[in-house]
């Protein structure tokens, strides 16, 4: 079979992670005889130098002839001036809209080899196996108003906290539909003691959730959610959160993983088997640009690595193949092999392109 990829490296160690990535891409063509054929566009930071804008109309149309797209990194310090009227961060912002794509799933998944990375106790990490699923299209990034003006009183700002019935309802049945398949247990996070939009989220959650009653619904304040994810990770099952909480809550579970490398994410407008036209999905990992070690050959492409097997399974079907890029990379972290990120259990620590090697030979 042949697919069509859009790649999009973008900043700092966006260009070596996805150079692994792809990598182990041709590998699993070869031995399942798929054609991936690639195509490269400019997005963030370098884009904005070039081209003065961080997602340009090239890059833009490119993605939209293709069956998937996969992401790097944008970002880093070059581009951080808060006065700027673009950031690099605008490129994957407008990417998603562009696409619809409203529903980031981010499997948080603590391999047993890893189990003395994290910085939490062993025990605590028994068992851990679960997807928070974030709302990406709406909530306080994309809400209007949204500005920084000055007073007499001094500078201000405004962002608008805004969700609709509709942007909320088919997050959550995202949710509802993927925890039926796995654990059936499904905790919604909010605010509803202090945001009108986390009361509606409630209550939203709790009328979908009578559609649902083999899927066990808990309610969670996001601050107790924080909390509890490192107090009793092994609890959860499908986490469902608003785009801002979602946010936050994946990073700090990244270090249940032991490394913020190691986590991958799908960008999709819906589930595959829900869906009655083609769309283009989005893959990623969740770790930014990493400026301080870009060059180096010490960033961590398993997060990027499993982006692709995420890819495999959602936007083109393909569940063997994706299971043996999973396969892979548990092996090969068997094995003994580390980037510097996943090294404090020991093993043998690695450069970025030859885990890529290793893995992408284990298929």
């Amino acid at each position: 079979m042949e697919f069509s990829i859009a790649v999009l490296p973008g900043d700092g160690i966006g260009p070596e992670v996805t150079t692994e990535a792809v990598k182990v891409m041709h590998a699993v063509g070869r031995r399942f005889n798929h054609d991936f054929q690639t195509e490269y566009g400019r997005v963030g930071g370098n884009a904005i130098d070039d081209f003065g804008t961080p997602l340009p109309t090239e890059t833009l149309n490119m993605c939209l002839e293709k069956d998937a797209i996969l992401f790097g990194a944008v970002g880093g310090p070059k581009w951080d001036d808060p006065r700027a009227n673009t950031r690099p961060e605008d490129g994957i912002l407008a990417l998603r809209k562009n696409l619809g794509l409203f529903a980031n799933l981010r499997p948080v998944k603590v391999y047993p080899q890893l189990v003395n990375s994290s910085p939490l106790k062993p025990e605590f990490l028994k068992g851990v196996d679960m997807i928070i699923l974030r709302e990406l299209t709406g909530g306080l990034y994309f809400a209007k108003p949204k500005k920084r003006w000055k007073t007499t009183r001094g500078r201000r700002g405004v962002d608008t906290l805004k969700y609709t019935e509709q942007e909320i309802s088919r997050i959550l049945r995202v949710g509802f539909e993927m925890a039926r398949g796995r654990r059936k247990r499904l905790t919604s996070v909010d605010k509803a003691n202090v945001l009108e939009t986390g009361r509606l989220w409630r209550e939203i959650a709790s009328e979908i959730g009578s559609e649902y009653p083999d899927v066990e619904l808990e309610h969670i304040l996001v601050d107790a959610a924080a909390m509890q994810l490192l107090k009793d990770p092994g609890h959860y099952d499908v986490i469902v959160a608003e785009n801002t909480f979602g946010d936050i809550l994946t990073d700090e579970a990244s270090v249940l993983s032991g490394s913020m490398g190691m986590q991958p994410s799908a960008s999709l407008a819906g589930l595959p088997s829900s869906s009655k036209t083609k769309t283009i999905s989005l893959y990623e990992p969740i770790h930014g640009s990493a400026p301080d070690i870009a060059g180096q050959g010490i960033s961590n492409p398993i997060g990027t690595i499993l982006s692709l097997a995420m890819m495999l399974r959602y936007s083109f079907d393909l569940e063997a193949e994706a299971s043996s890029i999973e396969s892979a990379v548990e092996g090969v972290l068997s094995e003994g092999y580390r980037t510097p990120d996943i090294s404090l259990d020991g093993g043998e620590t690695t450069r970025t392109d030859k885990l890529g090697d290793v893995i992408a030979g284990s298929i």
